[in-house]
Parts: C-alpha cells; sequence; structure tokens
C-alpha cells in the first residue's frame, strides 16, 4: 500500500483507543474519528475516507469503493449481516476473553460447591461454626469427579475444559463439527447429540455464538432431561436458552441452579438498569447473576486492542487477516 492508510475509529470505544493504536501499530496509519452514534450525519463522509472502520454498533454504512475492513473489537456479530455491508467489505471480529470467562465460570462452579462467599462467610460474620466439622453441620462439595458439559466448543469452551481438566473433572462437548481435541474432552459430539450431554453433566456451560440455529436451543425439553443437580451456566446469549424453560427450571428447582451472565433485557437510554428478564430471576436464591461482564479486565482489553493493532499492520502488508466472519453483500 502506497499511500498512509486511514482508519475510522467510529464510536467511543474505539476513539478512546486512538494513541493506543497508533503507539502499538508498526505500520503507518491516518486515524480519524466518528462517533456515528452521535454524528450520523457526518458518518458516511467519514466512511468515505477511511480503508477500515474499527468500532461496532448498528452503524447505516453507505457504498464506497475505498473501505476494506470493518473490525469489531468484540466477539458477538449477531447484529449484523452480510447485507449491511458494502460488497466486498471483510467483517472481522476478536477474541481474547477466553481467559477472563473461563475463571469467572471456574469462580461460579466453585461457589455452588463450596458455598465460600455466599455461605461460609456469612455464617463466620453471625458467630457460627457450622460446618466445621463433619458432625458439626452440613458438608460441602468438590469438582474433582465432576462433568461439565460444553455446549458450543470454541475460544471460550477449549479454555474452560483446561481448567476443568486441572480439577480433576471430565469434559463433554458439542459443537457443530467435532475436531480432535486430544486428553483434553472425553466426548465430543455433534450439536445433533446435545440431549446425551445435558442428561449426563453436572455442569452445562453454554458458549455457542446466537443465530437462528442456536436460539432456544436449550429449552423445556432440554431441562426436563438434566440431572436434578444440575448448574446451567450461560456466557453466551441470553437467547440461547429459552426464557420462560430457564426460569421454570430455576424457579422450580427442577435442577440445582445457574449462573448466568447474559441476558433477556439490556440497558438502554429510556432505561439504564432494567431488570435482566421479565421473569424475576433477581428473587431466585440458586441463581448467580452478574450484568454481561464477564469478560471485562484490563488484561483482557489489551490483548483486545493489540489484536486489533496487529490486524491493522497485516492488512497494511497484504498478510491474512485474522477472524474473517463474512464478506459484505450489499
Amino acid at each position: 500500500m502506497s499511500e498512509k492508510p486511514t482508519a475510522l475509529l467510529a464510536g467511543k470505544n474505539s476513539i478512546r483507543r486512538a494513541d493506543f493504536l497508533a503507539a502499538t501499530t508498526e505500520t503507518d496509519w491516518h486515524f480519524i474519528s466518528c462517533d456515528a452514534t452521535e454524528e450520523a450525519e457526518r458518518f458516511p463522509e467519514a466512511v468515505a475516507q477511511a480503508d477500515v472502520v474499527i468500532g461496532g454498533g448498528r452503524f447505516n454504512v453507505p457504498p464506497t469503493n475505498r473501505l476494506k475492513l470493518y473490525q469489531i473489537p468484540f466477539t458477538g456479530y449477531d447484529w449484523i449481516t452480510a447485507a449491511d455491508l458494502p460488497k466486498g467489505v471483510v467483517f472481522c471480529n476478536t477474541h481474547e476473553h477466553e481467559t477472563t470467562i473461563a475463571e469467572h465460570i471456574m469462580l461460579g462452579m466453585l461457589e455452588f460447591q463450596v458455598g465460600l462467599m455466599r455461605d461460609t462467610d456469612p455464617m463466620m460474620r453471625a458467630q457460627s461454626y457450622n460446618g466445621r466439622s463433619i458432625s458439626a453441620g452440613p458438608m460441602h462439595r468438590e469438582l474433582r469427579g465432576q462433568t461439565v458439559g460444553i455446549v458450543g466448543y470454541g475460544h471460550i469452551g477449549r479454555e474452560i475444559a483446561r481448567r476443568c481438566k486441572a480439577f480433576g473433572m471430565s469434559v463433554m462437548a458439542v459443537s457443530r463439527t467435532v475436531r480432535d481435541e486430544g486428553d483434553l474432552v472425553d466426548w465430543y459430539g455433534t450439536v445433533a447429540e446435545l440431549d446425551k450431554l445435558v442428561s449426563e453433566s453436572d455442569f452445562i456451560v453454554v458458549c455457542a455464538p446466537l443465530d437462528d440455529t442456536t436460539r432456544g436451543m436449550i429449552g423445556t425439553e432440554q431441562f426436563a432431561k438434566m440431572k436434578a443437580d444440575a448448574i446451567i451456566c450461560n456466557v453466551a446469549r441470553g437467547e440461547v436458552i429459552d426464557e420462560a424453560a430457564l426460569y421454570a427450571a430455576l424457579a422450580g428447582n427442577r435442577i440445582r441452579g445457574g449462573i448466568l451472565d447474559v441476558w433477556y433485557t439490556y440497558p438502554s437510554k429510556k432505561d439504564p438498569n432494567p431488570w435482566p428478564s421479565r421473569f424475576p430471576f433477581q428473587k431466585l436464591q440458586n441463581v448467580i447473576l452478574s450484568p454481561h461482564n464477564s469478560a471485562w479486565t484490563e488484561e483482557m482489553t489489551t490483548r483486545r486492542w493489540t489484536f486489533v493493532a496487529k490486524q491493522l499492520d497485516r492488512f497494511v502488508r497484504g498478510e491474512p487477516l485474522q477472524n474473517i466472519c463474512f464478506e459484505g453483500e450489499a
């Protein structure tokens, strides 16, 4: 590429990273900024100047002969399709969140087995030695010997499997295609074999991306097949699990509990702090709730933006781009 390429930082999150990208890229770039949400009228003009758009959101990307790459600095892209981008524009996403999400899941699993923060610590603060020994109160459990079933075995699923193996757990997984994972997975099937996984797992962790084939893939039928002691964990998208079926299974104690980080209702300008569902999950004592923040660490953010910088370098050098999701068709 003979002249210095231009990258459009679209949105507040990307605009904040301008200095980091300038310092981290090894190739020369001209960075311009436009908050497409608040400067919608200026966005088409900005896109026309750009070789690359970095950002994420429901932006109306106008026809352009110059734009070649739309890079989002996060993973999920269920909000956009090839029909939303000009023909030939390559759309790429970014991962780098698998470590922190896997740690979040392990924390939740340990809490259900040990109860340190929700049970033991509060009892001690209430002047109780309940649970001190076999003869003094209930005992807690171990992860060793338990089975985890991972639904959607990609970057996140693999990191969860590694950690579960370190705890002496058995690992089952399903995905669209089966890959050779060596000793990391004890049983690996296709999505068509989901019922086997949910019926044999003590912990079911949902990591599958949301699309037409995965929406509601876990519903009343799957909950009916789960062990009474099962824990359902969702770090994918809320809608991968049927909302009503999930609430019924937890509220009715059909399963033991849930670790839920993704939801059905999200903040908006009109309501910045809504309840996460039309059902009162917040009233259930057998659920660990978090506001879709399992990925948010400083380290993860640095890894993501470092990936974006390296992607820009690959673009300039004509090297193969990573994490290509699709090409525009509009």
